[in-house]
């Protein structure tokens, strides 16, 4: 009987229900959430088509130039982005006093860093970084003016020339989430050219696909839209 009077009386001064304070339940959350964040590696995949350069080409060579690209890149531990980017340019135009007509493929390598350290894990990034980009066209330059070995000008003509060309860029810019997986943003690029020597069968290309016209420096923008998967 004592000991059922006890069981009872323990029962009695027991809480009806045990209580977890609703703010360590969040916490406890958002504690595990950060972590599977910190530690998840991949974080989508972008995939972003040019606006601006085949306008803006268009418009100031007025028609002469086509240029059109595209890039695809990855986020990895929200902060980094390795990118590729992909493009095709075609131009003509007087040069040297006579007509050139080329056309070609580039690409471009590197990886950009998001800015925002204090919030990593946002849609939006502010992005500086580095590529190195190489660009192969055929082209032809005819009635060009040159000068022999006496000093005379005369007029040659070079077809079916092939050439290589490498370059450097340092870009920054952003990238801002619009709605969904819809994503725009910029960049900004300095180039500078490693080839800058001619070779033995032509003269140098007027104009460089990616880079543009041909100079040892050179400067670009970028508008893009696309899409995150």
């Amino acid at each position: 009987m004592l000991l059922l009077q006890a069981a009872l009386y323990a029962l009695a001064q027991a809480p009806d229900t045990i209580r977890v304070p609703e703010q360590s339940l969040s916490e406890t959350y958002e504690a595990e959430r950060r972590r599977m964040r910190d530690t998840t590696i991949y974080h989508g995949t972008y995939v972003k088509l040019d606006l601006f350069n085949p306008a803006f080409e268009a418009i100031r060579s007025k028609g002469k130039v086509q240029d059109y690209e595209v890039m695809v890149s990855v986020r990895l531990k929200q902060r980094f982005y390795p990118a590729i980017e992909l493009g095709y340019a075609q131009a003509r135009d007087s040069a040297a006093g006579g007509h050139y007509a080329g056309k070609g493929g580039f690409i471009r390598l590197g990886t950009d860093i998001n800015g925002l350290k204090k919030h990593p894990e946002s849609p939006h990034a502010l992005l500086v970084g580095v590529r190195i980009a190489t660009a192969v066209q055929g082209y032809d330059l005819t009635d060009v003016y040159r000068h022999d070995d006496y000093w005379q000008t005369a007029k040659a003509s070079y077809t079916g020339v092939t050439r290589a060309d490498v370059w450097g860029e340092v870009v920054g810019g952003c990238n801002v989430q619009i709605a969904g997986g819809f994503h725009m943003g910029w960049y900004i690029r300095l180039k500078v050219l490693f080839t800058r020597s001619g070779s033995n069968n032509g003269p140098l290309p007027y104009y460089i696909p990616g880079f543009g016209y041909r100079d040892d420096m050179n400067w670009g923008f970028n508008y893009y839209i696309g899409w995150k998967f």
